[in-house]
């Protein structure tokens, strides 16, 4: 009887979707050599040499360059029964003998047989070259990347060492019971990968189920689970394995002193992955950036998600589960994520391999039934993925470049993953803003300073240390911060704000010939906003000429915008008044007309009754110096007064000019 009785997504093993494609080999058909070849794989699979937990031949689909060709060509005008009792009947002679678990099925409506030969409990095995020769030599064979071949020399090494071991996540537990495995996660967990297995009855008994799924051992005369089973199907695998949760603990500072939050994720793995990339991705948000030129808005995440999710996944899949009793861990510091899990890397991998352009080598897998599990849950990918997508992920978010690291005995393995650093940048200010809040001055100015050594090109750091160095009257502190950041050789974000804000204090305490010299090597790459807030400054110091000169700049790229028409106007009024040589006149005119001219258009356009009570005012004033007739200045005068009734010096120099008469 053929029908969908196997415990994964078929779909997903023909198209290699959960699947690497150097564990399903691909037959279009059922003759002398692919029975010799199939016979081959069997044993290479059985011996599972890098602990990948076997693979999948598939009888009736051809395959080009590794990718099926559908629809099938089928194994139709065969007796698949058959087939199945020849190959049953060729593994017998495979030694010690291993029995792989056959499923007969039609696909596009053509009958297809998946042999399905797990990773072997009695291993290293040995099958006759040519099964089809009665006397045929016996070697080893293994796979190495998608070809079977004879294991050799150093593979033949390798194999043996793994002799008659089991990796912990597919030994049974002697300690628990069949009733410590859930139906109902079981059940969960197919539905998930979207199984035909449950569809075949709703009578099918539990116990069928765990045998299908292989998360069952025999001993004596009853079933145990196996740990596999424990992790993914009970309620609480810690209780089995000392260890088997993670946990998540977020720091104020760096020190990881100040203790914010700690949270405990329990329950089956899947279940503790999701729980906790759910809750690191609740942690922040998305800063969104509106680049001038672009239609687009850049958008920047503190960790990028599927970097956390590598990292997290790899933690599960790959930690020890027979010890060390310390459970994986997410630490949380203002400028990075740590994820630690133990122990360390298995022997064969070395630092340099995990340095950008290195590839990780092959080496035995620690586990070798949870990646299974994890990759039909869409949670982790093939071997040897993990590292080079997060660098990936880290580099496509503009993040600083992922870290890995363990220690020389290998007792962990960390994972860094640096804080895309405007969240670093966004965080100090917002612990800062609430230490001066609450009157701990001196602490947030340390604490931005711990934030700007590492970041000393952000200019948002710098610009708000400086206005907190004058809040604690130390102006040497301002001036260090500013030529920390004008050192820095990397780009700089808001090049302008220190400037401006060190000059903005200058200025405030009169200080204009210092102020006007700071804003002298403002970036010739400054924004449009901070070309505005240099010419208001270099206006309020004094130096009128440069003021005019970008004035004149943001006017002729944005001459609607009343604030700026009339400060450009005044700055215009305020170099006429400057002039007092006889040979100036003419300038002194013709500046004044201009600055009426620009007064007027700000008048116009602006909304604001205040701005527009001082361009009235302004007018009213230029008027008077051009002579203009008396009804003309007055009524400049009185509409100025109108919008702004108890404004005094409205009054005062209307008095003034009414007595000159």
């Amino acid at each position: 009887m053929i029908q969908n009785e196997f415990p994964f997504n078929l779909d997903d093993l023909v198209h290699l979707r959960a699947f690497e494609s150097n564990r399903i080999d691909f037959k279009a058909t059922w003759d002398k050599p692919i029975k010799a070849a199939v016979m081959r794989t069997i044993c290479a699979f059985a011996n599972d040499l890098l602990n990948i937990n076997g693979g999948y031949i598939i009888l009736g689909i051809e395959e080009e360059e590794g990718k099926p060709i559908l629809p099938p060509r089928g194994l139709e005008g065969f007796n698949i029964e058959s087939i199945q009792k020849e190959i049953r009947g060729m593994c017998k002679r495979i030694n010690p003998e291993y029995q792989p678990v056959l499923f007969p099925v039609y696909y596009y409506e053509k009958p297809i047989l998946i042999i399905m030969s797990p990773g072997s409990d009695n291993r290293p095995h040995q099958a006759p070259m040519d099964v089809n020769v009665k006397k045929s030599n016996y070697e080893y064979f293994v796979r190495q990347g998608p070809e079977t071949v004879e294991a050799k020399k150093q593979l033949r090494t390798q194999l043996m060492e793994l002799a008659a071991k089991i990796p912990f996540d597919d030994r049974r537990n002697l300690a628990a019971t069949i009733e410590d495995l859930s139906p109902t996660l079981v059940k969960r967990h197919l539905k998930d990968v979207r199984s035909g297995l449950l569809s075949i009855g709703q009578d099918i008994e539990n116990i069928e189920l765990f045998h299908r799924l292989r998360i069952t051992s025999p001993i004596n005369s009853h079933e145990v689970p196996k740990n596999v089973g424990l992790l993914f199907f009970n309620e609480d695998p810690d209780q089995f394995f000392s260890g088997a949760r993670i946990e998540v603990v977020q720091f104020g500072d760096d020190a990881g002193g100040d203790l914010i939050e700690e949270r405990v994720f329990r329950g089956p793995l899947p279940q503790q992955i999701k729980n906790t990339l759910e809750y690191l991705d609740s942690l922040g948000g998305t800063l969104l950036k509106k680049v001038r030129g672009q239609a687009e808005v850049e958008r920047t995440v503190p960790y990028p998600y599927e970097a956390m999710e590598e990292a997290i996944v790899n933690a599960a899949y790959h930690r020890g589960y027979d010890g060390p009793p310390e459970p994986n861990k997410v630490y949380l510091y203002p400028d990075r994520m740590e994820i630690i899990s133990y122990p360390g890397p298995v022997p064969g991998i070395q630092l340099k391999h995990l340095e950008p352009d290195h590839t990780v080598p092959q080496v035995p897998a620690r586990n070798r039934r949870i990646g299974d599990f994890l990759k039909e849950l869409r949670l982790a990918e093939a071997r040897g993925t993990g590292i080079p997508k997060i660098r990936r992920k880290m580099d496509e978010n503009g993040s600083p470049e992922a870290q890995f690291l363990f220690d020389d005995d290998r007792t962990y393995f960390k994972v860094i993953l640096p804080v895309h650093p405007r969240y670093q940048v966004l965080h100090a200010l917002r612990e800062a803003a609430h230490l001066w809040a609450v009157g701990e001055k001196i602490q947030a100015v340390r604490h931005l300073e711990r934030t700007f050594n590492h970041q000393p090109s952000s200019g948002a750091l710098a610009s708000q240390l400086i206005e907190y160095a004058f809040g604690i009257h130390d102006l040497d502190l301002a001036y260090r911060i500013l030529r920390t950041f004008k050192e820095q050789e990397e780009p700089k974000s808001e090049s302008s704000l220190p400037h401006l804000t060190l000059a903005r204090f200058l200025i405030d305490r009169g200080q204009h010939k210092e102020a006007n010299e700071i804003l002298g090597h403002i970036p010739s790459s400054r924004t449009f906003n901070d070309t505005v807030e240099a010419a208001i400054l270099l206006k309020r110091a004094k130096d009128l000429k440069r003021a005019h000169h970008l004035f004149a700049e943001v006017y002729s790229i944005n001459p609607d915008d009343p604030k700026i028409v009339h400060e450009f106007a005044q700055t215009k009024a305020g170099l006429a008044r400057s002039l007092w040589k006889k040979e100036d006149i003419k300038t002194k005119k013709r500046l004044n007309l201009e600055a009426a001219e620009l007064l007027r258009r700000a008048i116009q356009l602006s909304n604001d009754p205040t701005r527009e009570a001082w361009c009235w005012f302004d007018l009213a004033r230029i008027l008077n110096w051009l002579r203009a007739p008396y009804s003309e200045v007055e009524s400049a005068f009185l509409k100025a007064q109108t919008l702004q009734p108890d404004e005094p010096r409205f009054k005062e120099v209307y008095q003034k000019f009414k007595r000159k008469k």
